[in-house]
Order: C-alpha cells, then structure tokens, then sequence
C-alpha cells in the first residue's frame, strides 16, 4: 500500500511546485528546464501541464516553441498587492537569508536587497514583522567583495542576455593576468567564496580550441569583465545540480572513488553529513566509520582529509594513500628543529 501513496503524493506535488513555479516567476521555461528542476520526465511534465489545463479556470499555461525549444509560461493579471501577503514567519525566513549573505555579496548589493526587504514589508500581515537582530554570521576568514560589486552585477546581466564576456583574470598560480571570453553559466558560492562556472568562448579573429574542462572562476580573481554584443545559447544539457552537487570537490577534474577511515569527533562529524551522492558510510568496531565516496578534486580531498589529523586515515586507492603518505612526511619534516 504504502508503494501506491508515495508516487500519487510526489506527483501532487510536482503538480503544485510546477504550477508556482511559472505563475509566479516572470520567467518562462523550458520542457528541458522544467523536467531537470523537478526532477521528473519530459513526458510527466507533459502530463502535468495537460492535468493544470484541464481543471483551471481562467489559468492557462501557454505551450509553445520558440528557438526549436518547447517553452512554457502562465499568461496572467497584474495581481493586487493585497492579495500578495507576506505571513511574519516568511518575512523573518527573508532576514535571515539577508543576515547569512551579507558578507558574501558586499555591502553595496547587500543594500540593494535590505532596500528591496524594507518595501516588502508594506506586504505583510497587519504590518508585524522579524527584527534582523535575532541573526548574524561568523565572518572571519572570509573574503571582502566591497571591491568586487560591478563585476558581479555585469555578471549577472550578462546571464540574463546570454552574452560572450571578455575577462581579465589572474589565477593564484599565475603572475600575470590572462584575457580571454567566456560564456558564463551560473554563480554559486562554497565556503564562502562565489564561484563563476562558465564555457569558454571563441576570441575574435582565433580559432577555438576546447578545453578539457570548462572554466571554474573565482569572482574576487577577475581583474575586468566587458560584456560583449556576442550571443550565445544556454546549453540545453547544462544541469547544475548534477554536475557539482554529486560528488566530492568543487574542482571538477577526473573522478576517483577514495575509502577513509575515522575516528572519535572526526567520525561523528563525517556521519552527519552528505559528502557526494553515492557515499557509503560503515560503522566499526570502537566508534569508528567508514566513508567510501567519489571526488574529483585531488588537492581538495587531500586537504579535507588532513584536516581531521590522526583522526581520517585513507584505506583506498592505493595511489592516494602514497600522496597522503608523502605529504604527512612534508609536514614531519617543516617541524623539525
């Protein structure tokens, strides 16, 4: 019995996560999007659509083709702004999210969206809201963006146009910046540092040559970004999700499956949490675990590990055991009198 509910249950749900998603956005989206986003089929997104049609008055997702791609969006109203509440525990979830980035995106965009929360208020229930002194964030060690302000924004509008970008960028391992263009795909941040992934893009009057991997930029590390009149179309195969939220390191270089050993606060902690998304964890004999996971960043997994001190011991593969081996006698050596 228990197998009939579950499906029927995720499949109202789609339906609901479907219908808010387009007739709330004023984006429009497509079949591909869609079926990625909710994690479902092109033919259940189909079936979604066909269910919506059938029993909404007044309410219709338009289905139509545009750029040989199947795009849907909900023609619709002006909505009074009375009808657009915001209860006080939504409002307080928006302070919050301001309070955890503020140090992230900088000061000068952090206005921008403090200006954006206080009009909002005029949308809240009997007019009570959260007061911003309940949150904070720990700051140190994280990295200034005050300087770095019109960069992101030139990002963001290049996105939203789908143009080719001219990039000044000096990697850490560089002396010198390098120029080159870029098609740039999604912002993300991890440990407090916002990431650009991109595609590299064909330079004027040269011929292209792909990349092994595409570009993984570090925002505070572009000197310069000129948006150029050249279009590009968003890759219809790009998947966010899949591509860095399934295994382990934010660099995606060749994969590699790694089997660490942990112990007393280490293995507590490695218990608790999602290291990539075919991980097996082991428990053992003396409170100890077993963490077999797959990363694609040798230097990140390297440092991960060392972090945990005599508490991670690498079991597999044989190869990172010698590198971690090496580099536990580096560090023998440094101290050393």
């Amino acid at each position: 019995m228990t197998k009939k509910i579950k499906p029927d249950k995720d499949h109202g749900q789609k339906v609901i996560e479907l219908f808010f998603k387009l007739y709330f956005s004023p984006y429009e989206y497509s079949l591909t999007e869609l079926s990625r986003e909710l994690g479902c089929s092109k033919q259940t997104i189909g079936r979604i659509v066909d269910k919506i049609n059938s029993s909404t008055e007044g309410i219709k997702i338009e289905d139509f083709i545009k750029d040989r791609r199947r795009i849907f969006k909900i023609k619709k109203e002006k909505i009074p702004a009375k009808e657009m509440n915001l209860s006080q525990s939504e409002y307080g979830i928006l302070q919050m999210c301001c309070a955890f980035t503020k140090h992230l995106i900088g000061k000068e965009i952090f206005d921008q969206a403090l200006n954006a929360l206080g009009k909002s208020q005029i949308l809240i229930k009997n007019r009570e809201t959260v007061s911003a002194k309940h949150f904070g964030a720990f700051t140190p060690g994280t990295i200034d963006y005050s300087g770095h302000q019109g960069i992101i924004k030139d990002v963001i509008i290049a996105m939203e146009n789908s143009k080719v970008c001219k990039i000044t960028y000096k990697s850490i391992l560089n002396q010198e910046p390098k120029i080159f263009y870029i098609k740039p795909l999604k912002l993300f941040s991890k440990d407090d540092i916002i990431y650009l992934h991109a595609q590299m893009a064909k330079a004027p009057g040269k011929v292209y040559k792909a990349p092994k991997f595409d570009p993984l930029l570090v925002i505070h590390r572009i000197e310069a970004l000129e948006i150029t009149e050249t279009p590009f179309k968003f890759p219809d195969n790009f998947d966010f999700e899949k591509s860095f939220n399934r295994t382990f390191g934010v660099i995606k270089e060749d994969s590699f499956q790694a089997r660490v050993e942990f112990t007393g606060y280490a293995a507590k902690h490695v218990k608790e949490r999602i290291w990539s998304h075919d991980q097996i964890i082991k428990g053992k004999k003396g409170d100890k675990v077993e963490l077999t996971f797959t990363a694609t960043s040798y230097i990140e997994t390297l440092s991960w590990i060392l972090s945990y001190g005599h508490e991670a011991r690498v079991l597999e593969p044989d190869w990172f055991v010698e590198e971690m081996q090496g580099e536990i006698n580096k560090i023998y050596e440094s101290y050393r009198l």
